[in-house]
């Protein structure tokens, strides 16, 4: 179970996984050692699942955001995973949802520029039977974040009515 010193230290990682345990430990009020035990049990546990440097996409040429709306007309388990193998090998695509609603797969996709998108799309086609694709370009990016709201954590489930 996670409690509120776990649920800051993970707040810390969010803002900054560079922070040495330490550092950490001090603002929540714990020596190193038993900090980093909570860290190693919660990426034990898959609470964390890696550390990652967040990139400037300008700096990286990747400045361009698509979110690309697929629907298709086939919906078995094969279609399924082959679309899915597909995507894997796009490292534009940075962000894959499967969907309810009348889109069945959006993809946020990120690239230089539209010439860059337009070749992406020919690729994607070009390897996987799609009914329709529907892409919205990204004019200006007015919130992002990795970071997860952590108020949610141990949050009590509602109880199903047996009445």
């Amino acid at each position: 179970m996670i409690d509120r010193i776990d649920r800051r230290i993970l707040s810390i990682l969010q803002e900054d996984s560079t922070i040495p345990v330490a550092e950490i430990g001090r603002r929540v009020g714990l020596s190193t050692t038993p900090c980093w035990r909570r860290i190693q049990k919660m990426e034990e546990d898959g609470v964390i699942t890696r550390r990652v440097a967040v990139l400037d996409p300008k700096k990286v040429n990747a400045k361009v955001t698509a979110f690309v709306a697929i629907t298709t007309n086939q919906h078995t388990d094969d279609w399924r995973r082959k679309f899915a193998d597909v995507i894997q090998d796009f490292p534009e695509v940075v962000e894959f949802y499967r969907m309810a609603g009348q889109v069945d797969y959006l993809l946020r996709v990120a690239v230089p520029d539209i010439d860059a998108y337009d070749d992406f799309y020919k690729r994607l086609i070009a390897r996987v039977d799609i009914a329709d694709v529907s892409t919205s370009f990204a004019m200006e990016q007015i919130k992002y974040t990795t970071e997860l709201p952590l108020s949610y954590i141990n949050a009590e489930k509602p109880k199903a009515n047996l009445s």
